[in-house]
């Protein structure tokens, strides 16, 4: 049995073929039924068997003390700058005290974060406290590994919360191991199986032993102190006294803001280790590594589909993505698989953006957590050393994108990255030549304009190519190209229905969501008024345009979520129109034109 799911995995995965009329009629099927068309791959006969991370994730202890390492560094070097600013009895006194009080407070806020956070919980999510028989009357291997973990590591028992919400999703949060929380939704328990709702509460108690909570907490201090030393800086040098230490200072405060940005992403860095490390604890203290495949991919499955129910985006997703177990922001793909499959191989095509795409690196290095792809492949790599056999045939999929091009992945990804940030690259090259080659008194003006225009101009060439042979698509197909970038756009007509709004809790939102037969995507719109415009949009039409079903023409992108910039929307003879392209162009021309017009009527610099 287990061979032939194999078999069918090589097959199915690398099918080209989207989808069949008959996999669309499985998204009614119920989520614990769904796997029941294909043998679910072994668990281990023992629990706590060792696996190796070797490659995956790097080394726990290293990231955490090399990030903090890094950080007090970072922190040391910036107050040691201090020493040489002078022209002042103690020009750092004020900035001590600031420091001082930020630790203080991250201190008494670290210890109270428990009893806060449950206020918190409380109010906005109605959590419930309950005991580890109520979790063992809704999953008893759950309640085992809760027992099993809390005894091998001497933990006191978590408390135990759960969230009247079927969107599912599992947190922790507290300040030290005796003081955790570990919350679940109800949804968790409706669209997964007991298996793999156990694995879920051993990748949240592995965030407790490995304190996880307590050294973000200390890292985020970290950074708050290296912002207080930049805006301090700045200060310092728009004040009086010596020019030496004015220019000190303004070098301290630029210091202290190059190290504020790198020390940001050294703490997402550290959360997206310790996200591999939370799976791999979970992988050996359950034994089940292919159920915690599982549970993601039905996670992602459960998201998108209470996402096609509601009208409006689950607060409890948009308030929890950071704690929570997934980042629901990247769930579309995976469920939107999951959720038109036979079988569970299928999902893996869509995980070839994951691991081969260069821009899925470049928009991870902005996450707290991993692209769902690689945490399962590490998932299955543990499988692989614990001799059973793979619920994701990853090594198929890795096997498929060997066989990707090399040229269309790589060939102009350095250039496209220049074009992504082409609008501030424009205005720094646009600043320095003004600086150096314009001979005006305003001639650093007028390069920064020009440059920042040009930088609009030039992107918006590559973002939005002309969309007037359109080829007509589905989100499956879309979402498993693994080419898809978040600069060139794909034009592409979807026809499918406008279920709700895109923005949490907005009920002005000018954003849509549009599902067609294999999935759920997101539609950003743009009017020609502006911002203005959106507003009075989102306030006075979308609540007649939800539910009606039609044409869409827009540009497909993919990032951490995939979505799409509306160009035209048609239905029942009515007709909605996005205007992009247009904004940009007025911005870009209108930074040329300011860059043009300014030096000329502006009195000389040096008059002021």
């Amino acid at each position: 049995m287990a061979d032939s799911a194999m078999a069918y995995s090589a097959i199915s995965v690398l099918s080209t073929d989207s989808y069949t009329p008959w996999e669309v009629g499985m998204s009614s099927v119920n989520p614990e039924e769904r796997f029941s068309s294909s043998p679910k791959a072994s668990r281990a006969a023992i629990r706590g068997v060792k696996v190796a991370m070797k490659g995956i994730g790097g080394s726990l202890a290293l990231a955490s003390l090399v990030t903090m390492g890094l950080l007090f560094g970072m922190v040391f070097v910036l107050l040691l700058g201090l020493v040489f600013i002078m022209e002042s009895e103690n020009p750092s006194f004020g900035l001590a005290i600031a420091v001082v009080l930020t630790i203080l407070f991250n201190a008494v806020v670290f210890f109270l974060s428990p009893f806060l956070m449950d206020l918190t919980q409380r109010w906005l999510y109605g959590t419930r406290w309950v005991s580890l028989a109520d979790i063992r009357r809704q999953s008893p291997e759950a309640a085992q590994v809760i027992e099993q973990v809390c005894r091998e590591h001497k933990l006191k028992q978590p408390r135990l919360g759960i969230i009247d919400d079927q969107n599912p999703t599992a947190f922790t949060y507290g300040s030290l191991p005796d003081t955790a929380r570990l919350v679940v939704s109800q949804g968790l328990f409706t669209y997964l199986e007991d298996e793999e709702v156990a694995t879920v509460y051993a990748h949240e108690l592995g965030h407790i032993v490995h304190w996880d909570f307590a050294l973000m907490t200390l890292a985020a201090t970290l950074v708050q102190v290296m912002y207080l030393i930049y805006v301090f800086g700045q200060r310092m040098s728009r004040g009086g006294g010596d020019n030496k230490a004015k220019d000190v200072a303004q070098s301290l405060a630029l210091a202290a803001y190059v190290f504020y940005i790198v020390g940001t992403y050294l703490i997402l860095y550290l959360s997206r280790t310790r996200e591999y490390f939370a799976d791999h604890f979970a992988a050996e203290s359950t034994g089940n590594p292919n159920a915690l495949s599982r549970a993601l991919v039905k996670i992602a499955y459960g998201i998108v589909e209470e996402g096609q129910r509601e009208k409006e985006p689950s607060r409890l997703m948009e308030g929890t993505r950071a704690l929570g177990i997934y980042d629901a922001k990247s769930a579309n793909s995976t469920g939107t698989a999951y959720r038109v499959a036979a079988s569970p191989e299928r999902v893996g095509r869509v995980f070839l953006w994951d691991l081969f795409n260069p821009w899925g690196w470049w928009m991870e290095l902005n996450s707290t957590h991993p692209l769902t792809g690689k945490r399962v492949r590490a998932l299955s790599t543990y499988a692989e050393q614990l001799g059973l056999t793979i619920e994701f045939d990853m090594g198929r999929v890795v096997q498929e994108g060997k066989r990707l091009s090399k040229h269309r992945l790589y060939g102009n990804f350095a250039l496209d990255i220049l074009l992504y940030t082409a609008e501030p690259l424009g205005l720094i090259v646009g600043l320095i030549v003004g600086l150096l080659l314009l001979p005006t008194d305003w001639g650093f003006l007028m390069g920064a304009f020009l440059g920042l225009g040009a930088g609009i101009l030039v992107k918006r060439s590559v973002m939005y190519p002309d969309f007037n042979r359109a080829p007509q698509s589905d989100v499956l197909t879309l979402m498993s190209d693994p080419y898809a970038s978040p600069l060139r756009g794909q034009p592409v007509k979807l026809d499918g229905k406008l279920i709700g709004r895109g923005q949490a809790g907005y009920s002005f939102g000018s954003d849509l969501k549009l599902q067609d037969k294999t999935g759920m995507l997101f539609l950003r719109y743009s009017s020609r008024f502006g911002p203005i415009g959106n507003f009075l949009f989102g306030a006075s039409q979308v609540k007649d345009l939800i539910n009606t079903s039609g044409s869409t023409l827009g540009w497909f992108r993919r990032g951490i979520a995939p979505w799409m910039d509306l160009i035209r929307y048609t239905s029942g003879g009515k007709t909605i129109n996005s205007y992009h392209r247009f904004w940009s162009l007025i911005l870009g021309v209108g930074c040329i034109l300011a860059g043009i017009i300014l030096p000329m009527v502006l009195p000389p610099f040096s008059s002021f």
